[in-house]
């Protein structure tokens, strides 16, 4: 997942960061430092992907992120 997604999917999903932090189990700076493009663990990554998935996030294309319908 590519910063740029995760700032997509939470638009999609008009979902805040301290919302997602709270879903990931993260800080809301780690979601804020991920957005900005810092690197962080794989594992961090993957939790904020998982709880994105949960809400009903799609990644598509490597690149792009849809709403499960």
């Amino acid at each position: 997942m590519l910063p740029a997604q995760c700032r997509m999917a939470r638009a999609a999903l008009q979902m805040g960061v301290r919302e997602l932090g709270e879903a990931a189990q993260v800080s809301t700076n780690t979601i804020t430092r991920f957005e900005k493009g810092e690197p962080l663990k794989e594992r961090t990554v993957n939790a904020i992907r998982g709880a994105l998935e949960a809400a009903g996030v799609e990644f598509i294309n490597g690149t792009g992120v849809k709403l499960r319908s």
